[in-house]
């Protein structure tokens, strides 16, 4: 058995040497074996080899621990030179702000900055990631600060020592990089498409020795506002023009609020027509065609909410300027007789039509459902009205149409519509534009043919590819732009006296008998149906209220506050699932008296909070809403909003309300 020395000596072997040792041995035993004579000077020789291997191997160790540790002096010293010379700012620093050491190159970036301070404010930020991530305390530090005039890439790491931690910090100076980046952000080029809202009906009324003087005027008013900002404008149509700029000048003209809008309605013209433009700007896009489709796309949603604004698409949201003048009715029908054929035709092809409006229904978006449902079955289709709640809002009407066998088989639920509807069928969206505020919006994934026709200001959150639109803000109800459909279909339509009498009340309805935004064509429309058969004693018992139902009005009016001196808002704090109706009856109610040119009218649908707004048109209530995720129009709008209570819903209507009135102050 070997002894220990003998093990230690083997142990002190490096691996390679080990198997030549066990090689020289087997040939001396084997030498041994064959002259036995050899025995004892193998052992010697054995012995001799074992000790200068022994010694070799150590020898070769010494040396290269002498060399690792010359080494790593070395290298220490070189990493002290670099830490001590570093051509960046570096700084260790404990938490509380106290500065352990710096580099010679530190105190020269901040010797006129009160670096301590600055240094104090980013160690409690880091302090506080330390804090709130025990499990990994050594991690890497990247910050961005500004300090004096230049802004600082800070890199570095925390460690623990001594119940202490330490903060090795970098500064890079990212100034240039920065301005360069923003430089280049700057020069991108923005492309925005002007549209002159009314321009055939200006250049019907004014006399033709007029008319070059007003174009001119209205092209250097334009041209004029473009040079502010260096644009470049090219007139693309009579009434369309193209503006480029870099957008650097964006920020300065959102700041401005498009005051281009404002100088074109102050234009003297003769007639005393007023101007308005419509403007669209886009920086979105990898090329200028892209971009240019992009405004294009943004002008349809100016044009949709009534014109006389700017929208400006950025980063993927839109920003709205203006829209403070009442949309222009148009005289021409050209478009409602081209419509109403192509409605035809896509009825036709299809295997079978729904119509469905918005969510908690009303006599508009009903009416203008039964108009379509007549143009169909006039066309031998297969077609149903989807209406999947029945409150307050329809529950006369929906029964006095049940009476009749016709209606029970031909409206329908949200199971029965998602059972029948095929990739073939038509959906005609009334009385709305909104994804999220259709009566059944899983239906919208079952087709690809879908038709809207709606008269709201168009939102951002809009349907999109549908194969026909009929979208007239001037209008005042779907109804009347269904009426006016039904006037030019190729074939006759004989509608029923409940049909009839359905877009005669959505009419009433949302002009509040007559009263408001009424133009030619509303009541052109209503002639119609009147010849049609309409009972009006039938469609008033529709609008009357019980007497517990007025009873409840009666509070919510007597409860309101005015704000604004001339702006009344109450709410209706009962659970109630028709508390959107109460509350637009008691916004109507309190729009009757006098002082008050604007109301809003808070009340609570399950999880929601519903908010009811009318105005005389003096205060656009659609802008103000809007800001709290709902629409409408200037005197009629609304919204709902969720993860609040009625109070906080109050207090945001408020600050909207003042918003509001700071914008079109300044």
């Amino acid at each position: 058995m070997p002894n220990n020395n003998t093990k230690k000596i083997f142990k002190g072997l490096i691996a390679r040497t080990k198997i030549y040792l066990i090689v020289i041995a087997v040939l001396l035993v084997l030498i041994s074996i064959l002259n036995i004579g050899y025995f004892i000077p193998a052992i010697f020789v054995y012995i001799a080899v074992l000790v200068y291997t022994y010694w070799s191997d150590q020898k070769r160790e010494t040396e290269l621990s002498e060399h690792i540790q010359d080494l790593t002096f070395h290298v220490d010293k070189a990493a002290k030179n670099t830490m001590i010379n570093s051509p960046f700012p570096l700084v260790i620093v404990e938490t509380d702000g106290n500065i352990v050491w710096k580099s010679s190159k530190f105190s020269q970036e901040f010797a006129n900055i009160d670096i301590k301070n600055i240094l104090k404010d980013l160690v409690k930020q880091i302090k506080l990631e330390i804090e709130n991530n025990p499990e990994n305390p050594e991690k890497d530090i990247q910050k961005e600060v500004e300090i004096g005039e230049k802004i600082y890439q800070i890199f570095g790491k925390y460690t623990k020592a001594k119940e202490k931690y330490m903060l090795t910090l970098y500064f890079l100076d990212n100034t240039e990089h920065i301005e360069i980046e923003q430089n280049y952000q700057d020069s991108q080029i923005c492309v925005g498409v002007i549209m002159i809202d009314n321009f055939e009906e200006v250049n019907q009324r004014i006399e033709d020795e007029d008319k070059p003087v007003v174009k001119a005027k209205i092209e250097k008013s334009i041209y004029d506002w473009a040079a502010t900002f260096e644009g470049l404008v090219v007139k693309a149509e009579r009434d369309t023009f193209v503006c480029i700029f870099e957008q650097r000048y964006l920020a300065e003209l959102e700041e401005g609020k498009f005051r281009i809008l404002d100088t074109i309605k102050e234009l003297e013209l003769s007639d005393k027509i007023q101007i308005t433009l419509s403007i669209a700007v886009s920086n979105e896009g990898e090329s200028n065609y892209e971009k240019y489709k992009s405004a294009q796309a943004g002008l349809d949603i100016a044009l949709g909410r009534g014109g006389d604004q700017a929208v400006v698409r950025c980063d993927g949201k839109y920003t709205f300027f203006g829209g403070r003048a009442q949309e222009v009715e148009k005289l021409t029908k050209v478009k409602a007789r081209s419509v109403s054929h192509a409605l035809e035709e896509l009825i036709s092809e299809a295997d079978k039509v729904m119509v469905m409006g918005h969510t908690n229904g009303d006599m508009d978006s009903m009416g203008a459902s039964m108009g379509i449902y007549r143009l169909a079955r006039t066309l031998e289709k297969e077609v149903y009205v989807v209406y999947n709640e029945t409150g307050v809002n329809l529950q006369a009407f929906v029964e006095t149409a049940k009476e009749e066998l016709e209606y029970v088989e031909s409206i329908i639920n949200k199971a029965e519509a998602l059972s029948k509807i095929t990739p073939e069928t038509l959906l005609v969206v009334v009385d709305t534009h909104k994804v999220n505020y259709v009566e059944v919006p899983e239906l919208l994934e079952e087709t690809h043919k879908v038709v809207i026709i709606d008269h709201h200001r168009k939102s951002v959150d809009y349907i999109e590819d549908a194969i026909l639109t009929f979208h007239e803000v001037y209008a005042s109800s779907a109804s009347e732009l269904v009426t006016e459909i039904l006037e030019y279909a190729t074939k006759e339509i004989e509608l029923t006296s409940i049909e009839a009498e359905s877009l005669y009340a959505g009419i009433m309805m949302d002009t509040k008998n007559f009263t408001f935004k009424t133009g030619v064509r509303t009541f052109e429309a209503a002639a119609y149906l009147r010849k049609c058969g309409v009972d009006i004693i039938k469609v008033k018992k529709w609008f009357q209220s019980d007497l517990k139902t007025y009873n409840k009005i009666s509070k919510i009016v007597e409860k309101a506050e005015m704000i604004e001196e001339n702006i009344a808002i109450s709410t209706y704090d009962e659970a109630d699932k028709d508390a959107n109706l109460i509350c637009a009856k008691a916004a109507d109610e309190l729009l009757t008296i006098s002082d008050i040119t604007a109301s809003f009218v808070m009340g609570q649908i399950g999880d929601k909070i519903c908010i009811s707004g009318r105005s005389i048109g003096d205060i656009n209530v659609q802008v103000i809403l809007e800001k709290l995720g709902g629409g409408g129009h200037i005197t009629l709008a609304g919204a709902q909003v969720e993860g609040m209570t009625i109070e906080e819903v109050k207090q945001e209507l408020i600050i909207r309300i003042n918003e509001y009135f700071s914008e079109i102050s300044s």
